[in-house]
């Protein structure tokens, strides 16, 4: 995919005539624009020269991302990706439309004086300038100067115009245009009266018909309003602006033993970075000496420092507090944390959201429907028998006051900020499709292991038996030492941090399905499963075998240990659940979310997890392949969502209608999720899910204001009301000119209170509507895994060649003419169909019908 700087787009109308410019260029695939960043991406292989000649074709400026970054040699540099990063993302039209409204308003007030001041209520002027023919040319100039000052609106209107891709600046050129060109000829007569002495026709032209304070006050308010709505803009990238930011330009390396500060380009994988207190880490890596603390909360938003000591991974862009400590980079440039961070975010404000096609398709009619009403006012006025001063008046007032720019901008300026707002909290979208899908979720899946739990298993409790709880650990951690086994590691690392000393052991033995056998200080010490042990113990340990068996109910793994056919005692070993995981489940289920835990451990031990939790249905017994059933059997009753880390999550998350990979977790499932949670805190899933949901109800507010506003405002103009009611009022287009600029404003300035919205603030959760009732907390419906798959006839056929929703629409068609398939759920984002099943269909015939449309068929599952 390419990126490009699109230059002379001013409204929804632009961007529309660009994609439809550059769709028509052989090679493209797909391309997306944005209004808000002035950015496109291409898909596909078709030469930039052609793409930016497309653009130009229409009207528009078009140059590779980048290309105006000071160094272009670096462009594939890290500060090469930066620099461009940061010259797309630079406010440059705030400062110049600063200029250019205080030189219309300077001019403005002059124009002011003389048409209303000196002409209306006598305010004083040399009486050689008074008449009104003097008036009229002093006014006439003023107005071409202030025009003259936004000659942007003329020059991209009119190119519009004539390539026949009018906008926003057409509706503006016209509506200024023709006030002056209408008062340019009642000059002319008014010359022509006074010529013919007849002083009281000129002076009444002059007062009546004369409106060239409106022609420059159309333009003057307009750039009022595009200069706010300029820096509203600027504003919704400040997040993206705050990130790129914190990349840092330099690093001291140590490099044969001497100190030497470097460009971040010449960093190499391996090289040892010298980190001082209060310096920010310049790469990813891990400590390999020193500790410090390491405040992180420029990626994830915690403002916690995190002590970290020799071992510990750090990352790019986050600074060390307290301690001096040296980093071994394992990434470096553009493959640092921070730099995926920001590609993720840019690219995902870059891409639209299925809600903003319904003004997309508005946009693209809108300018040739409102010149057309205009041109419609006018000669309806006329033959009602209006004068044509005030028929006139209508139609410019109908131009002036239609706004296609709030329609253009609903949508994408909520985008970028509702991922601005999740990048400060660890939260990243990689698309604004994700941003939008995740607030329609209704079942949450979660894996239990590293998910739910923290993946690594720990000791829990310990009941000693005929040694005391010290010896206990001490013979059993001996005897584990020689072990791999992750709950002997877990006996071994509570050693470890409780500081006991280990015994040597002789005669080790691995017992395959008992456990483990070793002697220690001449004593035979067995380690291993319940049943094994009481084979070779005397003695009642009832009491201690209660206790045990309690722990197992909780589902923790009880650890047996002997000295000869004594019972040393129980050692209880779990995989601890997240002190965030009820918390979160509890949220999800105030949100009207349904939880469902998938696990392949035994349903007694899926249920102890599952109840402390607070899940809703257990799947136990699930086979790392067997996930991708689990999810093709929820989607049946609403959209899913999957949350996992590792490398078998990767097809379920796929499959599920959003993917939620947790940031610790591999990259493999990581590259399959649609939302990346980078804290790896399960809390942040509520979070997710609402930020999007606050996302969309801001975008159906600006959606609602934009259609509203031209809904009520354009009839205004006409003079409908005035029909249909008898509302005696005629909008000068002044007037008009002031709500079409201060309409894209509000837009812009409801979508900046989302930087007020508070993603982890509960307060205001409630259910989608239809989700109301829940299961009882505690009461986990149990579903074994291989009950789950029964009858499911669902397939998921993974294509290649997909890349529009064009291309959605011929692959779903082509699946769904097929005699067996009820209905196909095709995503050229993730490359997949889904596909229901009324009864068996050969995968050959459905492989036949893809392929017959020119994509690739990779697997059928």
């Amino acid at each position: 995919m390419t990126k490009y700087h699109v230059t002379g787009m001013s409204c929804a109308a632009c961007q529309q005539h660009v994609e439809k410019a550059v769709r028509k260029v052989v090679g493209v695939k797909n391309v997306n624009v944005s209004l808000l960043t002035n950015s496109m991406n291409v898909d596909g292989d078709a030469s930039p020269d052609a793409i930016m000649k497309a653009v130009e074709r229409a009207g528009y400026g078009a140059r590779p991302f980048g290309a105006a970054a000071k160094n272009d040699a670096s462009a594939g540099s890290a500060t090469g990706a930066i620099a461009a990063e940061e010259d797309m993302l630079a406010d440059k039209t705030t400062p110049k439309m600063i200029r250019r409204l205080v030189s219309s308003i300077i001019v403005l007030l002059i124009l002011m004086y003389f048409s209303m001041g000196v002409s209306m209520w006598g305010w004083p002027m040399i009486a050689a300038l008074k008449n009104p023919i003097s008036l009229g040319i002093i006014e006439m100039l003023l107005s071409v100067i202030v025009m003259f000052i936004n000659r942007n609106f003329f020059i991209n209107g009119f190119r519009g115009l004539f390539h026949g891709s009018a906008n926003m600046d057409t509706l503006v050129a016209l509506g200024s245009a023709a006030s002056f060109g209408y008062s340019l000829v009642a000059l002319f007569i008014e010359i022509n009266a006074a010529w013919a002495m007849d002083m009281d026709t000129a002076m009444d032209i002059s007062m009546k018909y004369i409106y060239f304070e409106t022609a420059a006050m159309i333009t003057t308010l307009i750039t009022i309003g595009k200069t706010l709505e300029s820096y509203s803009k600027g504003r919704t990238t400040d997040a993206l602006k705050g990130l790129v930011k914190l990349a840092p330009k330099t690093a001291t390396v140590e490099r044969d033993g001497v100190d030497t500060e470097v460009s971040i380009d010449d960093v190499q994988i391996g090289d040892i970075i010298v980190v001082k207190p209060g310096d920010s880490i310049p790469v990813d890596g891990f400590i390999t000496e020193g500790q410090t603390a390491v405040d992180e909360s420029a990626l994830t938003g915690e403002s916690v420092p995190v002590d970290k000591t020799v071992d510990d991974a750090v990352k790019a862009a986050t600074t060390s507090t307290s301690g001096f400590i040296k980093v071994r980079a394992t990434r470096v440039g553009t493959d640092t944390t921070l730099s995926q961070i920001i590609r993720m975010v840019s690219d995902a404000s870059a891409t639209k959201a299925p809600i903003a096609r319904i003004a997309d398709k508005v946009a693209g009619v809108f300018v040739p429907a409102v010149m057309l009403i205009a041109l419609a006012t006018l000669f309806g006025w006329l033959i009602a028998g209006a004068v044509f001063a005030s028929a006139f008046t209508r139609a410019v007032s109908v131009l002036v006051i239609s706004c296609p720019c709030a329609l253009g901008l609903a949508t994408p300026v909520a985008i970028m900020v509702g991922n601005g707002m999740g990048a400060k909290a660890g939260i990243l979208f990689k698309t604004a499709a994700s941003l939008e899908q995740a607030g329609h979720i209704e079942t949450v899946v979660l894996d239990k292991t590293g998910t739910i739990t923290n993946g690594t298993p720990v000791v829990t409790d310990i009941i000693p038996g005929s040694v005391d709880e010290n010896t206990l650990i001490t013979l059993a951690a001996s005897l584990e030492s020689k072990s791999e086994h992750p709950l002997a590691v877990a006996v071994n690392t509570y050693a470890g941090d409780h500081n006991i000393s280990l015994k040597e052991t002789d005669d080790f033995k691995a017992l395959p399905g008992n456990g483990l056998t070793a002697t220690i200080d001449g004593n035979v010490i067995t380690g291993g499963k319940k049943d094994y042990i009481e084979t070779i113990i005397n003695g009642d340990i009832s009491d201690i075998e209660e206790k045990a068996d309690g722990l197992a109910e909780k589902g923790k793994t009880p650890l047996y240990f002997a000295s000869g056919d004594k019972l040393l005692g129980v050692i209880a070993v779990a995989d601890t659940m997240k002190e965030e995981s009820p918390e979160a489940i509890k949220q999800l289920h105030n949100m009207g979310i349904k939880v469902v835990m998938l696990t392949g451990d035994n349903e007694r031990t899926a249920k102890a997890i599952g109840d402390a939790a607070g899940v809703d249905e257990i799947v136990a017994g699930v086979l790392p392949d067997g996930k991708a059933a689990e999810i093709k059997r929820l989607r049946k009753s609403g959209k899913v969502a999957m949350v996992g880390d590792g490398i078998n999550d990767a097809l379920a998350l796929t499959l599920a209608d959003t993917g939620i990979a947790i940031g610790a977790g591999t990259d493999v499932a990581i590259d399959a999720a649609d939302i990346v949670l980078e804290k790896s805190r399960l809390t942040d899933v509520p979070a997710a899910i609402r930020l999007s949901r606050q996302t969309i109800k801001n975008i159906h507010e600006n959606l609602f204001w934009a259609f509203f506003y031209n809904v009520i405002c354009i009839p205004l103009a006409i003079g409908l009301y005035q029909a249909l009611f008898g509302w005696h009022f005629e909008m000068r287009p002044a007037v008009g000119a002031l709500a079409m600029a201060f309409s894209s404003v509000t837009v812009c300035l409801n979508a900046l209170r989302l930087n007020l919205f508070k993603v982890y603030n509960t307060k205001h959760d409630k259910p989608l509507r239809g989700h109301e009732r829940l299961p009882e907390v505690g009461k986990a419906e149990i579903v074994s895994s291989s009950e789950s798959e029964v009858n499911d006839m669902t397939k998921t056929i993974t294509i290649k060649g997909m890349m529009c929703e064009h291309c959605e629409m011929t692959v779903k068609k082509a699946l769904e003419a097929l005699d067996g398939v009820d209905s196909a759920t095709v995503s050229h984002e993730k490359g997949t169909a889904v596909v229901n099943l009324s009864s068996d269909v050969p995968d050959d015939e459905m492989k036949k019908a893809v392929e017959d449309h020119d994509y690739e068929v990779l697997k059928i599952a």
